[in-house]
């Protein structure tokens, strides 16, 4: 039912649902030129490589580098270092099994299709309303750090209000990323090449001195402290709460169906995205922690690492950093936005929202309904300034569709449909998606009991929107 010409077009039928009764979606066919279904072409595929690990990197590096290492290092000192670590292994152990999915299912809805293709329409609904749930938390607290940040450039600019301007600058920004990313796919994707370019430089440039710096090559070697001088729990405790990160990699498998060549550019942008900004969490908590004692970097709350670049650059460092923070917030937020609509377009197309969700802008080839569900409440959001809360949601949230990622890749090994044709294959099958699987339900353990609560309230809530709107669907004979 599936055939694959030798410039990695693929032309397929989709399946049914595993639980056999009713088909979930038309008949499609992914080119490199665009996603076509049935009743025409929907959406372009204009991000290459470089796009892609832009959206990936873009996404990870924000929360990772400018908002976490103060939160982070105040919880677990120095071993901080190892809670990053630990969220890259677990990105690494879903981003294999995620990268074989994406090759096989190049279409927009990242782990919503991979889930209700492999296990079903049930999972696929919860883990759908959820990733686009999760993307909205994640992207609040991506433009509540921008507000902090924002915040933090007023104050070195000798610019002070009789209010915390955090909040509603995040508002204001939220609202004009939303607007910019109707007007057109390739558009937001030009920008986001030309902040991570900027980002990564400036960051780059930082390390490398701080690092110098802090091995004594420009000044006196630092000393750290004990390296997990509150035990081994917080670092467990912190990898749950900084696995926010690391949500970037699965951004790109949202946006599948508008990357081009992606037999090879979906798994390239995925794990290369990871290792890379794994690398730079790493660096970062070494040199922050090598600045300041974890128990001071704690109470610079949201904007540490500028602290630290002006301990070791002076107010030169902390100008560059506050810029580096925008960039990263403003890449981060751009990323998510542009993926949660994704997750809204998809369970459309699916029929498991409103088909007028899934509506196509005819001027600028966007979603812009989806758009607007997906901007709507990241603003309610971010006005309540509440930076813990809404990471660990965002990651309880992620690491369940995650889990269920894995899940999803044994059972279509175990059992493949006639198309199931896949460009990459995970590696160390079945131990591998099992261990992926175990790590991201596992680390939900070590999250604060209000994380979990609200998580497991969004997932009830997903679970009865099912029961109700599916029901109405097939009533209609929609399904």
């Amino acid at each position: 039912m599936g055939d694959r010409s030798t410039d990695g077009e693929t032309a397929s039928t989709e399946p049914t649902n595993v639980e056999g009764d009713r088909p979930i979606i038309e008949e499609t066919t992914a080119t490199e030129a665009a996603t076509v279904h049935e009743e025409g072409t929907e959406l372009e595929r204009t991000i290459g490589l470089v796009g892609g690990l832009s959206i990936g990197v873009g996404t990870m590096i924000g929360a990772g580098i400018f908002v976490f290492p103060g939160l982070a290092a105040g919880e677990a000192g120095p071993a901080a270092m190892g809670s990053f670590a630990i969220g890259a292994v677990i990105a690494l152990l879903v981003a294999l099994p995620a990268s074989e999915l994406a090759t096989a299912m190049p279409r927009s809805g990242g782990g919503y299709y991979f889930i209700s293709r492999g296990l079903g329409t049930v999972y696929g609904t919860i883990v759908g309303l959820g990733l686009w749930l999760g993307l909205v938390f994640a992207s609040a607290f991506y433009l509540v750090g921008f507000g902090h940040y924002a915040a933090a450039v007023l104050l070195e600019v000798g610019i002070s209000v009789p209010f915390n301007p955090a909040a509603p600058l995040g508002v204001l920004f939220g609202v004009g990323l939303a607007v910019l990313s109707v007007t057109g796919t390739e558009r937001t994707a030009a920008i986001q090449n030309v902040v991570v370019a900027l980002l990564l430089g400036i960051l780059t440039l930082f390390l490398v001195y701080g690092g110098l710096d802090s091995v004594g090559v420009f000044g006196t070697e630092s000393t750290p402290e004990r390296f997990a001088p509150f035990g081994w729990l917080p670092v467990l405790q912190t990898a749950a709460l900084v696995f926010t990160s690391y949500l970037g990699f699965a951004q790109v498998a949202t946006v599948a169906g508008e990357i081009k060549q992606p037999s090879r550019n979906l798994p390239l942008a995925m794990v290369g995205s990871v290792v890379l900004v794994g690398a730079f969490y790493v660096a970062t908590i070494f040199v922050a922690t090598s600045a300041f004692p974890s128990a001071e970097l704690g109470t610079f709350g949201e904007t540490a690492i500028v602290e630290v670049a002006r301990a070791y650059a002076g107010p030169l460092g902390a100008v560059a950093i506050l810029l580096a923070g925008l960039l990263a917030t403003i890449s981060s937020a751009n990323a998510s936005i542009l993926s949660s609509s994704r997750a809204v377009y998809a369970l459309s197309k699916d029929a498991l929202l409103p088909r007028e969700a899934s509506a196509v802008n005819l001027r600028w080839g966007t979603p812009h309904v989806a758009l607007g569900l997906a901007g709507v409440p990241i603003v309610v959001l971010t006005a309540t300034d509440a930076v813990v809360l809404l990471a660990e949601v965002a990651s309880f949230l992620h690491l369940v569709m995650y889990g269920l990622i894995c899940v999803a890749l044994i059972a279509l090994r175990r059992n493949p449909p006639d198309w199931y044709d896949p460009d990459f294959r995970t590696p160390a099958y079945p131990a591998l998606p099992a261990a992926g699987a175990l790590a991201s339900f596992g680390l939900i353990a070590f999250m604060d009991l209000a994380s979990i609560v609200v998580g497991v309230g969004v997932i009830a809530v997903t679970f009865a929107w099912y029961l109700y709107y599916t029901d109405d669907v097939e009533l209609k004979g929609k399904l």
